[in-house]
């Protein structure tokens, strides 16, 4: 096997695509928009990247099939920009794999036609929230003045140490290549998986591109996370009497 190897499924003709990139990350709230787009939306698998930066491992599915880790790439038609995205169940296990895969990655979106990257993420805030804001970062700062319209925050030196991994590196290889790119990252607290910091993401992302898909399965993972949380308050009530600790909804 090469470093890295792409498989082809379909050829697909996209109408000003954009690059969407989810994989896993912090309260996995990239990857819950990817997954959401692909089942909500009309897509089309387009290519499987294999790599030994992958973890040494395959994925067994409901058959007991074998398969080796892989990020896929799909193809989905909108009423807005159409949309290449990327996802899977793992990033690169080692520095070098990392930024030899986001440029792997990067050259799937230019070979789609795509001159816009949106990397998806969370940002941990280390601590329980109601409220999800969306932070951005950006490629280039004449990007930011559109992204602020549709509600993202631009803080100072935030996220705290960069951003890490697949997405730090699609905004920093992309601008590079000329690309327009940018990061969304949803508050979370970092604890559990995070649909509703996704949903907050996914709005933004719709609102800025211009297509719509229904939110329904990410509120039902919402409200499945609120009772793995409630079970969560009454053990700690149980154990801690009196504690008064309020443990608010995290996933």
């Amino acid at each position: 096997m090469d470093e890295i190897e792409v498989e082809y499924c379909t050829e697909v003709d996209l109408d000003d695509p954009v690059f969407v990139e989810g994989l896993p990350g912090v309260g996995h709230v990239g990857k819950l928009v990817a997954e959401h787009l692909i089942e909500e939306a009309d897509s089309t698998l387009v290519a499987r990247v294999y790599s030994e930066h992958f973890p040494p491992q395959v994925g067994i599915d409901e058959e007991g099939v074998a398969s080796l880790a892989h990020a896929e790439i799909y193809a989905i038609e909108t009423e807005g920009r159409d949309l290449v995205v990327l996802t899977g169940d793992h990033q690169a296990g080692d520095s070098m794999g990392h930024y030899h895969l986001a440029d792997a990655f990067l050259d799937e979106a230019e070979r789609q036609g795509a001159d816009t990257v949106y990397a998806l993420g969370g940002v941990p805030t280390g601590e329980l929230i109601e409220e999800y804001s969306v932070l951005g970062a950006v490629s280039e700062e004449s990007l930011r003045e559109e992204l602020e319209a549709v509600g993202v925050e631009f803080r100072s030196e935030e996220p705290t140490g960069g951003i890490v991994g697949t997405s730090g590196l699609l905004l920093g290889l992309g601008g590079r290549r000329g690309l327009d790119a940018a990061c969304l990252m949803g508050e979370t607290s970092g604890y559990l998986v995070d649909p509703k910091s996704a949903r907050a993401v996914l709005e933004i992302l719709q609102d800025r591109l211009d297509f719509e898909v229904p939110f329904e399965a990410l509120d039902d993972r919402a409200e499945e996370m609120e009772e793995v949380i409630n079970r969560l308050q009454d053990m700690e009530e149980a154990q801690s009497p009196g504690s008064g600790e309020d443990l608010r909804y995290i996933g």
